[in-house]
């Protein structure tokens, strides 16, 4: 059976689902970045300008003074309670539907007509809800009574209900909301409507109106003339070109007596034919079909004739008396079928059928002479400015019009300056930008604060900014605010909106420029208008604005000082009226003791005053802050400043033993901090009364209590007063038992905070008691877990050697790294590092195991896997040492032989790592003694040295300059001058490291065969266009200078100076420059030699020569 076409579909449809695969080196801009979290920063709008109190003039009514916004402020607080207590309510079921709300009669409605009017419900007091809130409320709880809406009055006299209104409970009718997928039918006010699941079941209409005007004689009933047929009398529809309606729009008999209307006549009558091709409905004589086409439309057709709902008339005679229409379910709507398909049989086309390739752009047709977004060009209109890209056009497309400057505003004008700056600031080049940047400073008192940050703010808050972007408008607002000053304090909280979320980016230079801004708008502002901006945030409902406020306080606190905030922090702590107000004043003294440091220590008391009230509040947040401000305190001031903590130990200590979950966590980490600052008695029983606690919390399964858990025992194991003994006995069984397991090693942050605790619990107790206890899982099967006994095991051999570790656990040690090392899989260098610190600290112990590793080294040298050969010679370098402390040069010769021969490696990294092998033998065994001999090894290195890849030429050239400085009398001149050309091409080196070490062989390769070939050389590096490549030739001349002594070199290059090219007598002077800064004070002996070529550069007429530029 052959696959359909669908398969082809479905596989294509998989194909498109599949990743992406440049997404991980595209370039994502600052909003696919970021976290939920930080996106709410974009929901925030940008609030109006606010009043400035401080000018000197009658404030405006108009503007948004502080009573205004704390008003707002009120009115948002309550209606978000109001929502949460409707969702709450709703969610426990106290929240009922309202179904048989008792009716009442309007006073002037007539006794005898109430039965006929329908229910109405009294007034309810509207409450004006947000969309989530109501989504919540909609999708939970069906309509209540309260929320309908109050029913116009109807006359007793109409027979046909009024349309029902969107809150009813349950609808009479079920009108459909979109009238292009169903059926026509007769508007309802006409009192003609295609009935709905439920209602009345339809009769026979055969009346005329005449008949339905005496059964309801009191409707006022308007037909629509879209709604009838035309009519076929041709007076009664003027001829074409007689009248003055447009032909297009009303129905008409045609020159050849044709009824049939224009196609886009609503009220026409059923168009057939060529008009009514593409339309939903077939128009059947006209559709060809084959007689078996016919046979079964014929068939369908009169199944639905017969199928058609029945009249209340055919019921009446069907049925015998008693019976009554049951009204269906609320809310029950079957499916229509014959409406499915109408809806499903489109009318075939004429024509020849098949695909045609629709008109673009590119190819000449519909609107091919648009560009991006359908403008016609995104090139402004100012030939200086650079192109838009299609994200800037919502922002600079006043840009693209060409208008007349003269005819328009002096508001218009600076727009458009402002823009144009912007423009070139964003996406010009470093000359476009620099001159954007500097007329937008010198002009920001000319332009105004209002039209400037109008035009800046909105561009920060787009959700397409890419981090370059940002920095510039950053940059922008910090260049301005110097020249506005106090022009800024209307502004300033439209400033933060944009700002503060900079102070939670996960970029720290992202977080450094946002804290500067927010600094230097304090300094403009005034510590009065920061405060009066930022007072109706610090109680905000959004714990996000809230969050960020803090920070924000806290960076002000920095510009202005802590003692100029005291004052207002006191008062924000200690109020009554809102807990969100006393947690945000808490955090933020929390966020001064993180930023400044120990520059609190003045005012330690003073703050610790201010917050201690918290830690008997009544709400759980506010403790919990309270007690993570004081950790933070704590820790800014160590090791000082115990005795202003005196006031907090006592209701610490409290919360320590009633507290749960995060609460307990948070007082923890306070006593955690606490404790260091204590005198060695007290810390000792402290210690003591708190690892109870400790010990229980091991087994907790919050992440974030185990991560406070092991910095407290790590704190408390490393103060004074803490005995080894009862480390030893109390502490550390049950914490190998809670936490070195796998599922720590698999989670990164934990991970590192137990090897910070485990090895400083190795300090006090000592390295023999703990690895004795992790050595054996250095064969665990989880590679993961290995690594972190690894690297617990090198931090402890690192800080503590290996004096302690006795012959058996020597054994054991080099067995576990061995295999460990053997296992690895992943490309890291834990395993590596740690192989080389524990050889490195048992030193001579190590030989007898000596000829074990270098035979696992030489196995895995075989190996086909290129990471397995290079992890293998990356081992040589680190074990080289350690061999040369053995005495073990017999073995060393016979790893350099190796070395040798596997120079030929084709992977760039393994090769990268065998050359580095070679230069740490070298560096231990000497020139003389190395094998194979230097002279064979040299010239086997020269063609290296082309080779481009980083890794290779840094390793290539730091050996090459290792003989140059201590092995060059067993390599010839010639060959020194070969290496001296394949030098300068490092030149070019795109790292740094490369051209540093490049230019330091120039010096050892003119030492030892003479500065005047090399020089040569240099010399004629000069002439070459690329700047980078002319800087560093000048330094390696001025190195040459140093190494040879200036006298060598200097009347070369004074000669070379006659060469009248710019570039090379701009060569000329940087090489003194950087020689004078090399050699010092020996340069005195120059100056008068120096000093004629120095003059004739000063007087000539060439800008760069006279500066000394290149």
């Amino acid at each position: 059976m052959s696959k359909g076409p669908q398969h082809f579909i479905d596989e294509a449809a998989k194909a498109n689902d599949e990743e992406d695969p440049f997404s991980e080196t595209r370039r994502k801009n600052i909003a696919e970045r970021q976290s939920q979290y930080q996106m709410r920063a974009r929901k925030r709008p940008i609030s109006p300008e606010r009043a400035d109190m401080f000018v000197d003039q009658t404030p405006d009514l108009r503007d948004r003074t502080y009573a205004k916004i704390m008003q707002e402020q009120l009115l948002t607080a309550e209606k978000e309670k109001i929502e949460k207590e409707l969702v709450d309510k709703h969610q426990s079921g106290e929240l009922k539907i309202n179904r048989q709300a008792k009716a009442f009669a309007p006073e002037d409605t007539p006794t005898e007509n109430i039965e006929n009017t329908p229910s109405q419900a009294p007034r309810k007091k509207r409450i004006a809800l947000s969309g989530h809130a109501i989504t919540a409320v909609r999708d939970k709880t069906p309509n209540v009574a309260q929320w309908d809406e109050t029913p116009a009055h109807i006359s007793a006299l109409d027979s046909t209900p009024a349309t029902d209104k969107q809150w009813d409970a349950t609808p009479s009718q079920t009108p459909r909301r979109n009238r292009w997928d169903e059926t026509p039918k007769e508007s309802v006010r006409d009192g003609g409507m295609t009935p709905g699941w439920g209602s009345e079941t339809p009769r026979d209409i055969k009346m005329d109106l005449s008949e339905r005007a005496e059964e309801t004689p009191g409707a006022s009933k308007r037909r629509s003339r879209w709604d009838l047929t035309p009519s076929q009398t041709p007076s009664e529809t003027p001829m074409a070109g007689i009248d003055a309606t447009p032909t297009h729009f009303t129905p008409k008999i045609m020159q050849n007596g044709g009824m049939t209307p224009s196609m886009l006549t609503p009220g026409g009558t059923t168009p057939i034919g060529t008009p009514a091709m593409g339309m939903k409905t077939p128009a059947v004589p006209f559709i060809p079909m084959t007689p078996e086409q016919a046979a079964i439309y014929k068939w369908e057709k009169e199944v639905d004739d017969r199928n058609r709902p029945l009249s209340d008339e055919e019921l009446d005679a069907l049925m015998p008396p008693g019976f009554k229409i049951l009204a269906p379910p609320s809310g029950y709507a079957p499916i229509r079928t014959p409406t499915r398909k109408l809806l499903a049989t489109p009318t075939p086309m004429s024509g020849i059928g098949g695909f045609m390739i629709p008109p673009t752009p590119e190819r000449g047709g519909a609107g091919a002479d648009k560009g991006v977004g359908g403008i016609i060009d995104t090139q402004p209109k100012d030939p200086e400015l650079p192109a838009l890209k299609p994200e800037d056009i919502q922002y600079f497309d006043k840009l693209l019009q060409d208008v007349d400057e003269s005819q328009l505003t002096k508001a218009e004008r600076n727009e458009r300056e402002i823009m144009g700056y912007l423009l070139k600031i964003k996406n010009g080049m470093p000359s476009q930008r620099k001159s954007g940047l500097r007329k937008i400073t010198e002009n920001a008192r000319r332009l105004g604060a209002g039209p400037l940050f109008n035009q800046i703010l909105p561009l920060l808050m787009s959700p397409t900014l890419e981090d370059q972007e940002r920095h510039l408008m950053v940059k922008v607002i910090d260049r301005i605010l110097y020249k506005l000053d106090d022009l800024v304090r209307p502004y300033v909280h439209k400033i933060l909106v944009v700002i503060e979320p900079l102070l939670i980016d996960e970029d720290y230079y992202a977080r450094v420029e946002g804290r500067e801004i927010i600094s230097n708008l304090a300094k403009a502002a005034g510590l009065a208008t920061m405060i009066s901006t930022m007072r109706p945030d610090i109680d905000n409902v959004d714990e996000y604005v809230r969050n960020t406020t803090a920070r924000a306080f806290a960076v002000v606190a920095s510009a202005l000082g802590i003692p100029a905030l005291l004052p207002f922090l006191k008062a924000v702590c200690k109020s009554k009226k809102s807990w969100q107000a006393r947690h945000t004043g808490i955090k933020i003294v929390q966020q001064i003791a993180i930023l400044m440091g120990c520059a609190v220590l003045p005012h330690l008391k003073q703050l610790v005053e201010i917050v201690e009230g918290g830690l008997v509040d009544d709400q759980q947040k506010v403790r919990t802050i309270t007690a993570l401000g004081i950790a933070a305190l704590a820790e800014a001031a160590t090791p000082y400043g115990i005795e202003a903590f005196d006031s907090v130990l006592k209701p610490l200590w409290k919360g320590i033993r009633t507290h749960r979950g995060k609460g307990l966590a948070a007082f923890l980490k306070a006593i955690g901090f606490l404790i260091p600052l204590m005198d060695a008695e007290y810390a000792s029983y402290y210690t003591k009364e708190v690892m109870l606690i400790l010990i229980r919390e091991f087994v907790s399964p919050d992440e974030e209590m185990k991560k406070i858990v092991l910095k407290v025992v790590k704190q408390c194991c490393s103060t004074d007063g803490v005995e080894p003994l009862y480390i030893r006995e109390e502490i550390l069984t049950p914490f190998f038992r809670a936490f070195w397991n796998h599922r720590m090693a698999m989670d990164r942050r934990n991970y590192k905070h137990l090897v910070d605790t485990t090895v400083e619990i190795a300090q006090k107790v000592g390295s023999v008691e703990i690895v004795s206890r992790i050595v054996d899982d250095l064969k665990d099967e989880n590679e993961q877990y290995r690594k972190m006994v690894m690297e617990t095991i090198e931090n402890i051999m690192a800080l503590m050697g290996a004096a302690e570790i006795d012959s058996r656990l020597e054994e054991q040690l080099i067995d576990g790294i061995l295999y460990a090392f053997q296992e690895q899989t992943q490309e890291d260098p834990i395993m590596l590092e740690g192989f080389g610190t524990v050889c490195k600290a048992l030193g001579r112990r190590t030989k007898p195991y000596l000829p074990q590793i270098c035979g696992t080294i030489l196995w895995r040298l075989n190996n086909k896997s290129a990471k397995v050969r290079q992890q293998a010679t990356d081992l040589i370098a680190k074990i080289a040492p350690v061999m040369n402390v053995c005495q073990e040069e017999k073995l060393m010769g016979h790893l350099g032989v190796v070395l040798y021969e596997y120079l030929g490696e084709e992977y760039p990294e393994v090769l990268g790592s065998i050359l580095g092998a070679l230069s740490a033998i070298v560096s231990v065994i000497g020139m003389t003694k190395m094998t194979p001999p230097i002279k064979d090894l040299l010239p086997r290195l020269t063609p290296i040295l082309k080779n481009r890849h980083e890794k290779v030429q840094e390793f290539c050239i730091e050996l090459v300059g290792k003989i140059a400085d201590r092995g060059s009398e067993f390599v010839s001149a010639r060959e020194w001058m070969r290496i001296c050309f394949e030098l300068l091409e490092l030149l070019k080196a795109h790292k740094k490291s490369i051209r540093r070490a490049a230019i330091n062989t120039f010096g050892y390769i003119a030492k030892a065969i003479g500065p005047h070939d090399v020089l040569a050389t240099l010399l004629n590096n000069l002439k070459v266009q690329e700047r980078q490549l002319r800087v560093c030739t000048t330094v390696a001349i001025a190195i040459v200078a140093e190494t040879c002594a200036p006298f060598t070199v200097l009347p070369a290059i004074m000669n070379e100076y006659r060469v009248p090219e710019i570039n090379v007598q701009n060569g000329v002077l940087k090489a003194f420059s950087f020689m004078f800064e090399y050699i010092g004070e020996m340069a005195k002996d120059y100056i008068y030699a120096v000093t004629p070529l120095l003059v004739d550069a000063m007087m000539e007429r060439e800008l760069g020569i006279g500066l000394g530029n290149n």
